[in-house]
């Protein structure tokens, strides 16, 4: 992979070492992962309160009034009994462990998915090391990762997929590849177009044949993004894997409804191409390498 050699100079010492750096990515991975955290949990309840305000506004009534919620404000609480979350209580994984899953104030039960979340974002940066190495191309996998992290969650939570991480995803990819760092620039421009339009053409081509809509707006940008950051060859692969894992899927919800595990247990496709993605950025090139083989 190529990329810029700045990553590589003297004055950034051992941290950049093989022997450290994954290390280092974890560390980072993991407190990225809190973040995300919040993300996930946030900017959902951002949109519905814009979308709230904006119903106000073309209704002429004024806007609800609402306390300060943004990505940082108001501090990290308890949802059952409102107590704040110290920074001790906010270490990733470790203080999951150590209050045993429980809210120190109220001993209610905390998500798994809060350790889940930062031990994915932190167990992925670091193999983006270990893959990569100290490169442009470890920093872009993973903050490719972090992205597609935050996405299949609250889509599988909220059936969205929102732009306010679609799109400068899709950007960033763009960006990466300035310096051929996946794909060359066009190749990365053509996967952008070649992303967004392949799903339009699916949705559009489901729902004249079925009269619903099998996917939404949100799924288009995810699969740009894709495009854009590991260019237009890999998006045939993308595209069987996703589907493949949605099929996997797909038999787990029939299951589901069948034997009634759980009437709202039901996937969305964010998770799958988030999944196809990263398959897709470690070992896409390898099987494309055997697929050509084999023709």
């Amino acid at each position: 992979m190529a990329g810029p050699g700045w990553l590589a100079q003297p004055a950034l010492g051992w941290l950049l070492s093989p022997g450290v750096f994954p290390w280092v990515a974890l560390v980072v991975g993991l407190c990225i992962g809190s973040f995300l955290n919040v993300v996930i949990h946030r900017l959902p309840k951002m949109m519905e309160a814009e979308w709230r305000a904006e119903c106000a506004e073309l209704a002429g009534a004024p806007a609800p009034a609402t306390e300060r919620f943004n990505l940082f404000v108001p501090r990290s609480r308890c949802p059952s009994c409102g107590k704040q979350i110290s920074a001790l209580e906010n270490v990733p994984v470790l203080s999951y462990l150590f209050l045993k899953g429980r809210c120190s104030g109220c001993h209610a039960k905390v998500s798994l998915k809060y350790p889940v979340v930062e031990l994915l974002a932190g167990i992925g940066s670091a193999y983006c090391a270990l893959r990569f190495g100290a490169s442009l191309a470890a920093i872009a996998a993973a903050v490719f990762i972090w992205f597609t992290i935050a996405l299949a969650f609250i889509d599988q939570e909220t059936g969205y997929l929102p732009d306010d991480l679609t799109l400068p995803l899709v950007w960033l990819g763009l960006a990466f590849n300035v310096f051929g760092t996946f794909a060359p620039l066009q190749e990365a421009v053509i996967g952008a177009m070649a992303g967004y339009l392949s799903l339009w053409l699916v949705y559009w081509a489901f729902r004249l044949v079925t009269g619903k809509e099998g996917m939404g707006y949100g799924d288009f940008k995810m699969n740009a993004a894709v495009g854009a950051l590991l260019g237009w060859k890999m998006l045939p692969l993308v595209i069987l894997v996703s589907s493949i894992v949605g099929l996997f899927f797909g038999v787990l919800q029939m299951l589901a409804a069948r034997r009634q595990w759980d009437s709202n247990f039901r996937f969305h496709f964010g998770p799958y191409l988030a999944i196809a993605g990263i398959v897709a950025l470690f070992w896409g090139e390898p099987v494309m390498r055997w697929y050509l083989r084999g023709t």
